[in-house]
């Protein structure tokens, strides 16, 4: 099995793991870790087809992100994955990336803890699923706008410290193919709050969503919950935030699945996750 780098003609066959694993993933989301570090990510490759993935994104060389870490079901327990992943930290040692961080289901986190990383917080994801009525009401209340471009700077601005890095590239990508989705809350003190969001293949995803309060937090679901159009909505939220899952059941998610973020090396930019209700992804953090 030939362990290389990824190319963009490389998707297809990530897209056929990405199904099989049931994830929400889309082509744009590989091309977004191709167009950011084209280096960094790779493939396990036999007879011609892909048979795993892993991938990383390198954050203002601060910390970088693992994600899409994939093996075909028929290839699983011959350390693949393992394999894979051994390759990325490899690659970002080599360019003296300080923390590594990735979010860990429960069946990984064992293999990553000795790997040497450690549990920062944990994360939850939340599922919404809607009827045809719920979608028509939501429509009917619908007033959205799409943000301001230097009104999206400021969220840009936010994001930096909430986060702890600048992912501007990474947002604006977000934005423009779901500008619809893209929100903010401000008063005379500056920045509440602010959400952005994705259509997946099956999902549409909230995330990053940010807010200093549960009123702010509150406006934002609502917000985004009138602009979907999708039946299924999927939302990973940090744990430990005080009001968010209150939130979430009042509208109707349920909680699906844990998830653990985690960092290996100087976790020297943790951002902010007390702020945080809810991350861009698992593929991305």
């Amino acid at each position: 099995m030939e362990m290389r780098m990824m190319t963009k003609a490389d998707i297809p066959g990530g897209m056929r793991l990405k199904d099989l694993a049931g994830w929400n993933q889309t082509s744009a989301d590989w091309m977004r870790f191709l167009e950011a570090s084209p280096e960094g990510s790779f493939v396990a490759e036999l007879d011609g087809a892909v048979r795993g993935t892993a991938a990383t994104i390198n954050y203002q060389g601060r910390f970088a992100w693992v994600g899409m870490v994939l093996v075909d079901p028929e290839y699983r327990g011959r350390g693949v994955g393992t394999k894979l992943l051994e390759k990325c930290i490899k690659y970002l040692d080599s360019i003296r990336m300080p923390c590594i961080k990735l979010d860990a289901t429960p069946l990984g986190k064992p293999l990553y803890e000795k790997l040497g990383f450690e549990t920062e917080y944990e994360i939850e994801r939340w599922t919404l699923n809607r009827t045809s009525e719920d979608l028509t009401q939501q429509a009917a209340t619908d007033t959205s706008e799409e943000m301001p471009a230097l009104l999206l700077e400021h969220v840009l601005k936010a994001d930096r410290e909430a986060f702890g890095a600048d992912r501007s590239d990474l947002l604006r990508s977000i934005n423009s193919e779901a500008p619809v989705f893209t929100d903010g809350v401000w008063n005379a003190g500056g920045m509440e709050g602010y959400a952005f969001g994705r259509n997946g293949s099956f999902a549409d995803h909230l995330g990053p969503w940010i807010a200093k309060d549960a009123e702010t937090a509150g406006r934002m679901l609502e917000g985004f919950l009138s602009r979907s159009a999708s039946a299924t909505v999927v939302t990973d939220c940090v744990k430990a935030n005080p009001f968010v899952k209150g939130l979430l059941e009042t509208y109707g998610f349920e909680y699906a699945r844990p998830l653990t973020r985690m960092f290996r090396g100087k976790n020297g930019y943790p951002g902010r996750p007390e702020l945080v209700c809810s991350i861009l992804g698992p593929e991305f953090g």
